[in-house]
This record gives C-alpha cells, structure tokens and sequence, in this order.
C-alpha cells in the first residue's frame, strides 16, 4: 500500500514550467535607432566594384605598366576597405 503522507501538490503537471515561474522571462530590447547614411552603401559597392575591376583589369594586362603587384595591391585594399565598411554598416 502507498503512504498517504506528505505529499507536496504538484504545481504543474507534465513537463511545462511556467517561463515566469523559472524565472527566465527576458524584457524587450529596444533596437538600435541609428542608421549609417544614405552614402554609405553606395561608397561600400562602389569600393568592392572598384577593387575587382582593378584585379580583372591587372590580369587582363589592360592597365597601363602591364600586370603590377601594386595594382593588385590597390585592389585588395580596396576590397579589404569594403568589408570593413560592410561589417559597420546598419
């Protein structure tokens, strides 16, 4: 036979816990009001063509000095500078 005893009431039954019960209940952040100008992703595109269309042209051996380490130097600079950009903008 099972004690009758003292039995706490269950609360709850089954697996469901109340989120305010566990105390896990998070507030609403209020996002981020600032926006990056209107500028700022023509000047992130126009560096990322740029920085391609400087790569391209180098191999393609268009660029005046035939095929340069700097032009591929002032290429990847500009594609460096572009991602940088990338990661700011909001």
């Amino acid at each position: 036979m099972a004690k009758s005893g003292s039995h706490k009431a269950a609360k709850n039954v089954g697996r469901y816990v109340d989120p305010h019960e566990r105390g896990r209940i998070t507030r609403k952040v209020e996002h981020a009001k600032d926006h990056s100008p209107h500028w700022f992703g023509w000047v992130l595109l126009d560096l990322m063509i740029f920085g391609v269309l400087v790569i391209t042209l180098n191999y393609l051996q268009v660029l005046p000095g035939a095929t340069s380490p700097w032009y591929l130097a002032l290429g990847l600079v500009t594609l460096f500078a572009a991602f940088y950009l990338a990661t700011r903008y909001r």
